[in-house]
Formats: structure tokens, sequence, C-alpha cells
């Protein structure tokens, strides 16, 4: 659930010499939400904010629509309400997850930065989907499996250490969790009004920074969620699939990925 902010994280850890690109024209007030669909099915594809800072009036207007017209919601995961605490060592005998102190370090920098900006995983777009698909009593389900993700974080490759130069040598100014917690919040506006630049942005990033983390995180998995989404075409019905934004931007996107099977999507706010 916090893979987003983790890519950030990692991401800013490797500032790039590449000027920012001038935010889009705010003709979009909603988060990025798109569609495909065939002769009796409709599968609506939302891209969330993990944490949020509960200010936000997302969830109305075309996002509630199409939310309601749903008999299911399928999220990245389903996290148990009351999860067991992970544990290892000797005579331990259930799953033993074990990141690295680089990832660890990161994961605490990235959930921190978000703190500071009174941005809550309870406030994320997937937890609110979550709770009110209980309380309509629509069918919730995951993509992946809640072990599944313990497993990749476990198999997560060191992220790089946070920057201390900038270009030319420049000595960086501040606490890195400082200058995370306004890129958080730089990020945060841009979902809430719709704005895909910035998270194509922070995925290049990412990639050069650490290509095998992008490619865990991002790449192999949105294409196995293009796979199931194609699968899931196959049987009538109207379904609301939530994913992080970063899935949906950039060249390995979800949706590129559903493109190349036959399977073109439209934006739809």
């Amino acid at each position: 659930m916090v893979n987003l902010l983790v890519a950030a994280a990692l991401a800013a850890a490797t500032p790039s010499d590449a000027p920012a690109p001038p935010p889009g024209p705010p003709a979009v007030d909603e988060p990025a939400m798109f569609v495909v669909r065939d002769t009796d099915t409709t599968v609506y594809i939302f891209g969330t904010f993990h944490a949020l800072d509960g200010k936000a009036h997302w969830f109305d207007a075309g996002v509630r629509q199409a939310f309601n017209q749903s008999s299911e919601l399928v999220l990245e995961t389903v996290i148990p309400e009351n999860p067991q605490p992970i544990q290892s060592g000797p005579g331990f005998r259930g799953p033993t997850v074990t990141p690295s102190a680089s990832f660890l370090a990161t994961t605490r920098m990235a959930i921190s930065a978000g703190r500071t900006q009174g941005m809550q995983v309870d406030n994320g777009a997937d937890m609110i989907l979550r709770h009110q698909a209980e309380a309509d009593g629509k069918v919730v389900e995951g993509l992946e499996t809640f072990q599944f993700q313990l497993n990749m974080f476990d198999k997560m490759p060191a992220g790089p250490a946070p920057a201390r130069t900038l270009r030319q040598g420049e000595p960086v100014a501040g606490d890195p969790i400082q200058s995370l917690s306004k890129a958080m919040a730089e990020m945060q506006a841009a979902w809430k009004r719709g704005d895909q630049a910035i998270f194509v942005r922070m995925l290049q990033q990412l990639k050069s920074a650490s290509p095998d983390t992008y490619r865990m995180m991002f790449t192999e998995r949105n294409e196995r969620w293009a796979d199931w989404i194609r699968a899931r075409m196959r049987t009538p019905g109207t379904v609301f699939v939530a994913v992080g934004a970063g899935h949906l931007a950039g060249q390995d996107s979800l949706l590129v990925r559903l493109a190349e099977r036959g399977i073109p999507s439209q934006r739809v706010n």
C-alpha cells in the first residue's frame, strides 16, 4: 500500500539534472480514471494515492458514479484488518520477511515525509474505497495476495543512498525528509487534479536510480494486472479497479500493457 510513497523516496534519492516540465493546464479537477469495455463488460481503472491528507473531495462526481455502477472493487491487495506481526527467529514457522536495511529506511522516510503533510493511509483512496465497498456489500478482492506483497518487499534490492549533492557538486540544503515532504505534497496536489506528468517524471527517476526496483514494483506487476483484466473482460459485469496512480503513467503503464493486448482505454475524467 505504500509502494507509491516508497517509489517517490527512491526516485528522490537521485535528483535528475533535467529541469522539471511545466505543470499541465488545470483542465482536470479530478484524479485520473480510465475505462475499458466491450459489449457486456466495463472495467473502470482508477489511479489512487495510498496516503492522503483527508482534505480532497475526490470521491464524488464521475468517480462516485463509476464506483456506484460497479458490482465489485478490485484493489492491489486486500490487507487484513488486523494483520499478525511479522516474526522471525528460532522456532518460528510462519513467513519471514526481512527487507534490506536500506529499503526499510526508505520506507520509513517516505511514511515520515507523508505524515508531515498530514497524509495518512487511513485517508488514502484505497482505504476509503474499500470501506465504502464493504458497507455497500460489494465484492472486494485483490490483484495480489498480501503474502505476495510481503515477499516482494523481502526481495526488493537495496535502494540508493539519499543524495548528498546536487548538480555539479552543489551541497544539498536542508533535511532529506523536508525535501521529500515537499515532493509528496506536490504529488498529492497533482493527483487531486488528475495531472499524470509528475508520476511519469517520478517513474523515470526511479528507473534510472534502481532499475530492478522499478521492474519489480511496476513493469512486472503491470504485465500481470493487464492479463488479469484481459481475463476478466470475458465475464459480463462492471468492475472498479483501483491501483496506485504510478501504475497508470509512463511507457510501461498498465494502460500501455492493455493496449498491447488489444484492449484500448479511454480517459473518462
